[in-house]
């Protein structure tokens, strides 16, 4: 049986490429497996985490935050081995394809903490289980980042250019629309059932994402890989050139991704200390997140037909603008629930100094966070969507996957400075001397310095924008 030959350069058409639909149906599925783990591991790790002997084997809220953190870092660092790959050897599709059987496997590895006494007192522990499940995951969701999002681009010339920002759009909705549900199904499934199938569930998710990357693999655009004239495109003079330019800008954004990513941390534990009656109900404190991608699914449409052109008659808004307040927004938000960690202290203290137990709690409203959630989406929308999008047109043919995975990086070491932060400020007990709103008063800090540093950048970098070629265009050189 011969090989099917897929196309390798896109169309020169203005409509909408055809595997598009299957690449946002993969997303919100692969999103939706990601968060929905991601969202209970704090709460897991705390509150449910059990020896082999059925025993609490509980960690402290700064070891699980360190944890969660070093876990994100690691999912994030991936992607520059998956890109390499990607570009050099495989090609984008298989890579996605492998990776995400790899993937499969860690969701499954978490289900098994959950299994009988016996089986894991015959295999290994339930942090051992969840070691490796964490691990897989963090190869395969890691492997795929880059490559899922420059397969996007692949898929568009410059005849259909104009739908380019469009589709990123599309795509960072469809990461929404999973995690939105997920963020609100995961807490309740653990709450209710258990670990097995709270991390059960986004394994099936993650099964189906892969199910239906495979399902689009002739409507896609394979870009072919490069071989070993990559390694001298990429390290010569055009590509050190790209990522240079680059590099200043994304250790920048890493310290966004250091304060955003705490919402799934820090976050989580200040909720815990919060009065969560909000529209008639009680939620629990790790459902909260689930305001960030509803408003994220709200204000992408908004932002696009709304504020951005309004915005772009009075300035022109360009990508590294957008960033820049998204920055500023950044620091709003961490001063807002910095605020509402303060109001926390103070309750906490007016608690320990009566001799009161925690029935005679009045804890802060939870609509501090929320506000907070509500500043630091729009703070998302204009640093990572544009992110994604900047990433593809500045880098070259040759290493898109490579150079979103460098802008992936930057989320992996904002995790790293936050779980190193958590490590250094650690006391013997496990638990951080930098307490209540100290701690949300020295990131705020950090990212008011990032936020002037991004000044310079700004004015420095001069753009030049990327494509692939489309099929009936004359081949370069």
């Amino acid at each position: 049986m011969g090989t099917v030959a897929y196309r390798t350069r896109p169309a020169a058409t203005a409509a909408m490429p055809p595997g598009i639909p299957f690449i946002v149906g993969n997303e919100a599925a692969e999103r939706f497996s990601f968060y929905g783990m991601k969202t209970i591991l704090v709460v897991f790790m705390t509150q449910h985490l059990l020896s082999s002997a059925g025993r609490p084997d509980f960690m402290t809220e700064t070891q699980a935050r360190e944890s969660l953190h070093l876990f994100v870092a690691s999912a994030y660092f991936f992607p520059i081995i998956g890109g390499i790959v990607a570009d050099a050897f495989l090609g984008k599709y298989l890579t996605i394809l492998l990776l995400s059987l790899v993937y499969c496997v860690g969701h499954f590895c978490l289900a098994l903490m959950d299994t009988p006494a016996p089986f894991l007192a015959a295999t290994m522990e339930p942090r051992g289980w969840l070691l490796a499940g964490l691990a897989l995951i963090a190869v395969g969701s890691g492997g795929i980042k880059p490559c899922v999002s420059a397969h996007v681009g692949d898929q568009f010339g410059q005849s259909n250019r104009h739908l380019l920002e469009q589709v990123f759009g599309w795509f960072y909705f469809a990461i929404n629309f999973g995690s939105f549900f997920s963020t609100l199904l995961t807490p309740w499934l653990l709450d209710r059932y258990g670990s097995g199938w709270a991390f059960g569930v986004p394994g099936i998710l993650m099964a189906l994402a892969t199910l239906v990357f495979w399902l689009g693999r002739h409507r896609f655009v394979h870009v072919p890989p490069r071989g070993r004239r990559y390694f001298a495109e990429t390290f010569g003079p055009e590509g050190l050139a790209a990522i240079g330019k680059l590099l200043p800008l994304y250790l920048l954004v890493a310290v966004f991704w250091s304060l955003y990513d705490q919402t799934g941390g820090a976050w989580v534990q200040q909720a815990e200390r919060m009065n969560r009656h909000f529209l008639g109900r009680e939620w629990l404190a790790s459902q909260i997140q689930a305001i960030n991608p509803l408003l994220v699914l709200a204000f992408i449409p908004l932002f696009g037909t709304v504020i951005y052109p309004a915005v772009d008659r009075v300035v022109r808004l360009t990508p590294l603008r957008k960033i820049l307040v998204g920055f500023a927004l950044a620091t709003a938000a961490f001063a807002i629930s910095g605020h509402a960690q303060t109001l926390v202290d103070a309750e906490s203290a007016r608690l320990a100094a009566g001799g009161l137990g925690p029935e005679a709690a009045r804890w802060p409203s939870v609509g501090w966070q929320l506000l907070a959630y509500v500043v630091i989406t729009a703070a998302e929308i204009l640093v990572s969507i544009t992110c994604l999008e900047f990433s593809y047109t500045q880098a070259p043919p040759h290493m898109k996957s490579l150079i979103m995975s460098l802008y992936l990086l930057s989320v992996s070491l904002g995790n790293l400075f936050t779980a190193l932060v958590n490590t250094l400020t650690q006391d013997a007990a496990g638990n951080s001397t930098l307490q209540g709103a100290a701690y949300y008063r020295f990131f705020t800090a950090c990212m008011a310095v990032a936020t002037a540093l991004l000044v310079p950048v700004l004015w420095w970098y001069k753009p030049r924008e990327y494509l692939q070629q489309e099929a009936d265009a004359a081949p370069a050189g």
